[in-house]
């Protein structure tokens, strides 16, 4: 399909303000079309667009929003070629990359699909009356999960199918039947055009009202403000930086009404290396951490940002070794010249406080970034807030521990994370408690011998941890826990059985899960109980 440029509220192309292009990051070329930013008319458009679509949409059936979520991800593969050539020249991210990327967004609309036809995630809970009780009856009770209303939805930069358009964000607002307002981001706007019009068709296929989903354009803060701040708009969903994040949480709690923006924004990801695997596991930790670290040019909120081990001669071979294959290893096209500008002075930051350089690849190129590895002590770790950072790209800091309690000090002086991985053997684990202990207070996702990059879609998922990892830390961003962001919890007390939604009536005509007098069962509710 050829590019319009335009944002698209409900389907319909409409015009903007300044115009801007994106930029091929691996050769500096400006492509084409022109893109118009939105503004707060447009999102006025947008969200008024959203709500009157909001009744009726939320009244569809679990099947109903099943059925198009699964349209979706047919028609975002139907795009073919055409969607992964134009990702890769706004990102220059490989086309296996984002072949495999594509692949995680279809499945996850998918899951989302049978989510809802499984349908327990509505939490439904029957507590029925009793109107002969004594001293006083009881009230019949039925309480259930229902969507929120419009959602402000965030592409990310580095993720432009899983976190974007059509990722996970908009996969569980549309799953609790929640219409989105969609933010592209700048750095990939075509790609987000062409997303976008995969979502109309399948709306028109399923009969689904356009004016669940609108996409908006904007460069700078305008548009992004106007959405966490319009009182139409009930949730936001964001992946991104501290600092956009922390904005749009800012504005949502200054409003009239706050509202809960899901911000996922960053992690180091500290990776914990116990003596005993240390010395057993040492070359094929160092080549798990070098191929994690470089993984995507580094462009990942899992990637591991800091190591820390005790020091011996095992741990110094570690180190060494890392440090070869990092050295070895190419440089990579980043997303945009701004985040390689950013990632050499977040490694030369690190250098001005202190920390050795230990290895660092040769350049490629403006929009590049050079795998780095540095070293420091856990008393400079300590010492300096500036070292525990993120440095979003292909990097990491070896924090050097006298012994298991400086790693367990570490732990404790670290900032909310997404992951934290820990390598040793079963008895290491048991050994020391403290420092699992220490990390499960301040991360979403503990890893055992493994390593924080690859995060699996599925119902057990954890991405999110205490901030500044993300804004909730009792919510995730990937799997289908996530569609809970999107609802609220509403009871209905001694409505009759017809007035009640499906899913709390006595005739449990869903077949779902429910709890009744606090029994988990799929069984019909008696009268009289």
């Amino acid at each position: 399909m050829e590019l319009t440029g335009q944002n698209l509220i409900g389907g319909e192309p409409s015009g903007g303000g300044a115009a801007f292009r994106a930029v091929d990051p691996a050769t500096g070329a400006a492509l084409e079309p022109e893109f118009r930013e939105g503004g707060a008319a447009l999102v006025d458009r947008a969200l008024a667009a959203a709500e009157a679509a909001f009744p009726a949409y939320a009244r569809t059936t679990p099947g109903d929003r099943a059925a198009f979520l699964r349209a979706i991800a047919d028609e975002v593969l139907g795009l073919g070629e055409a969607l992964l050539q134009r990702a890769h020249a706004e990102t220059g991210l490989p086309a296996a990359r984002l072949e495999s990327e594509r692949g995680r967004t279809v499945n996850q609309l998918r899951l989302f699909a049978d989510h809802l036809e499984e349908g327990s995630w509505v939490e439904a809970r029957i507590d029925p009356g009793d109107p002969t009780r004594s001293p006083a009856p009881k009230p019949d009770l039925r309480r259930m999960l229902v969507p929120l209303g419009p959602v402000a939805v965030f592409a990310a930069s580095n993720f432009p199918f899983a976190f974007s358009v059509a990722g996970g964000d908009t996969a569980a607002a549309l799953a609790a039947g929640c219409p989105v307002v969609c933010k592209a981001h700048p750095g990939h706007p075509g790609t987000a055009e062409l997303t976008a019009a995969a979502i109309y068709r399948a709306a028109r296929a399923r009969g689904i009202s356009a004016s669940v989903f609108s996409l908006l354009h904007g460069w700078g803060h305008e548009v992004s403000l106007a959405l966490a701040r319009h009182p139409l708009t009930r949730a936001v969903g964001f992946t991104g930086s501290l600092r956009a994040g922390r904005a749009l949480f800012d504005a949502a709690a200054a409003r009239p009404d706050p509202i809960p923006v899901y911000a996922e924004m960053g992690s180091v990801n500290p990776v914990f290396l116990l003596p005993a695997a240390v010395a057993e596991q040492g070359e094929a930790i160092a080549q798990g951490l070098a191929q994690s670290i470089t993984l995507g040019v580094g462009q990942y909120c899992t990637n591991p940002g800091v190591v820390l081990g005790v020091g011996s001669p095992d741990f110094d071979r570690l180190v060494r070794a890392l440090a070869e294959r990092l050295r070895a290893a190419p440089a990579g096209v980043m997303l945009y010249d701004r985040l390689s500008e950013a990632y050499a002075a977040g490694v030369a930051r690190s250098q001005s406080r202190g920390a050795e350089l230990l290895a660092e690849a040769p350049p490629d190129g403006k929009t590049c970034g050079a795998p780095a590895l540095l070293r420091t002590d856990v008393a400079h770790f300590l010492a300096d807030p500036a070292l525990r950072e993120e440095v979003f790209g292909p990097s990491s800091l070896v924090v050097t521990a006298r012994d298991v309690a400086e790693l367990v000090r570490a732990a404790d002086a670290l900032e909310g994370q997404l992951t934290a991985s820990i390598h040793g053997t079963a008895a290491e684990l048991e050994a020391h408690a403290p420092l699992v202990e220490a990390l499960r207070r301040k991360v979403g996702r503990l890893i055992f011998n493994g390593f924080p990059t690859g995060v699996e879609v599925g119902h057990a998922m954890q991405h999110g941890g205490p901030y500044p990892a993300t804004t909730d830390a009792r919510t995730t961003s990937v799997g289908t826990a996530s569609i809970v962001r999107f609802a609220r919890p509403v009871c209905w007390q001694d409505f009759p059985d017809a007035a009640l939604p499906p899913a709390l009536r006595n005739r449990n005509v869903l077949g779902i899960w429910r709890r009744v007098n606090g029994a988990i069962t799929r069984e019909d509710v008696r009268a009289g109980l």
